[in-house]
């Protein structure tokens, strides 16, 4: 724990929940940094994912900036601010759609032998050679409707369940579904029936 991190505890806990830490942040702005700590790192490993390193700093930046001005508006129900989190920066990335499809181009033309920082390319890669990965996914990624994308790689690149892409997202738990299913197929279909996202059904 960092001596900052220690020293906000008066004010919020030992191990104070998400939506705690939003609470005392509305008396003590300072309190917010503890949800940076904590999250800091993931956000800017998906959108260094979706957007390349260069790119990452400054979105990651601007999705603390807006939820530390919209924290008033958190429901304290929720626990978790992660969804939360990452619903804003997807927000973002969607303003940066040209960045996001020329990071896609340029893994494809990547040397196959030199290793990418990319997950999903990663496991694509262990049905297909990488080289065929790498243009099989660019083609299904980039061929995807902006929102079935969102839903695809926040499951792929950060694990979420179907209720917290719901979540992140403000959509129906039914549309996280269909969404998921129709750029599994498409990924599928791209990569001739191989289908490297095998996660549950029903998670």
């Amino acid at each position: 724990m960092s001596v900052h991190t220690t020293m906000l505890a008066d004010d919020v806990g030992a191990r104070p929940d998400d939506a705690a830490v939003i609470r005392a942040s509305l008396g003590n702005g300072e309190c917010f940094s503890l949800l940076y700590d904590r999250y800091a790192d993931q956000l800017f490993r998906y959108a260094a994912r979706r957007l390349g390193p260069e790119n990452a700093d400054d979105v990651v930046s601007e999705t603390f900036l807006a939820a530390f001005r919209r924290r008033h508006r958190y429901d304290l129900n929720y626990l978790d601010a992660r969804p939360w989190l990452f619903g804003i920066l997807t927000k973002l990335i969607a303003g940066r759609r040209r960045a996001e499809l020329a990071r896609y181009r340029a893994l494809s033309r990547a040397d196959a032998t030199e290793p990418v920082d990319d997950g999903l390319a990663s496991r694509v890669a262990e049905h297909v050679s990488a080289a065929a990965a790498r243009t099989g996914l660019v083609r299904a990624l980039t061929g995807l409707a902006p929102g079935d994308r969102d839903v695809l790689l926040l499951v792929a690149w950060n694990d979420f369940t179907y209720q917290e892409v719901a979540d992140a997202l403000g959509i129906k738990l039914g549309t996280v579904r269909s969404r998921l299913h129709r750029a599994r197929e498409r990924v599928r279909k791209a990569l001739g029936d191989t289908n490297p996202i095998d996660f549950d059904e029903e998670k």
